[in-house]
């Protein structure tokens, strides 16, 4: 992932020198340096990549989620076709159209949750479960994993406090064209660390809030534990 970055990088910074602006988009950018085969070569490139890592990356996990809220009445596949709709509904192309939107608007917006969650995933398996998992009890439906109907509460508590100072931001992020905030207040500043932010909240809020849950300290059996 790190070559990936410091490849797009790279090329989009070399694009200024040769064309006298940016160009971060690689459809653009075979359009302008390639002749026919070289433009064909890279539809394929790029078809191969949509096919091999975005599906499953991005439909496989949706398809999935989709279909464990109600296992009877979604399928999979049914899941993965509610999925490509609502990826149309919520109009991607409009994120791409604009550089500075997609960074401030969707980029920021998601990585305060993806920190959010990384948190408290981080904070419960390393730091209070200490790296103990009873396997069994992950399958069963009343084990100890199983809290308030298979919804830890406090988790969910710490995932919403920690969400919440970046709220604002994200809020006038999304109201501004282009995404960036001409006189930045102390909340869009804290939104443009919004990962940072959120992970380092959840994980201290679910770390304190789990501290007297007995479940979680309960010592595992050799048997049904594994540590990964």
């Amino acid at each position: 992932m790190t070559a990936f970055a410091f490849i797009g990088v790279a090329v989009t910074s070399a694009t200024i020198v040769i064309f006298g602006k940016a160009i971060w988009d690689p459809i653009e950018l075979v359009s302008r340096i390639g002749r026919a085969p070289v433009i064909i070569f890279a539809a394929l490139v790029v078809l191969a990549a949509q096919l091999t890592t975005n599906m499953a990356a991005n439909v496989v996990s949706p398809s999935n989620d989709f279909s464990n809220l109600s296992p009877r009445r979604i399928s999979y596949v049914t899941g993965g076709l509610i999925t490509a709709v609502l990826g149309i509904v919520m109009m991607p192309w409009k994120l791409y159209s604009d550089a500075a939107a997609y960074i401030f608007t969707w980029l920021l917006g998601y990585s305060s949750l993806m920190g959010a969650l990384g948190g408290i995933l981080i904070a419960d398996y390393w730091i209070i479960r200490k790296q103990q998992l009873d396997v069994d009890d992950l399958f069963r439906l009343r084990g100890r994993y199983t809290y308030a109907n298979g919804i830890n509460p406090k988790a969910i508590i710490a995932l919403v406090l920690s969400i919440a100072p970046v709220v604002p931001g994200f809020i006038r992020a999304v109201s501004t064209p282009g995404g960036a905030v001409a006189n930045p207040t102390f909340f869009d500043k804290l939104y443009s660390y919004a990962w940072f932010v959120t992970f380092f909240l959840s994980f201290v809020i679910y770390w304190l809030l789990m501290r007297g849950d007995k479940g979680a300290h309960e010592p595992v059996s050799n048997k049904n534990f594994e540590v990964l």
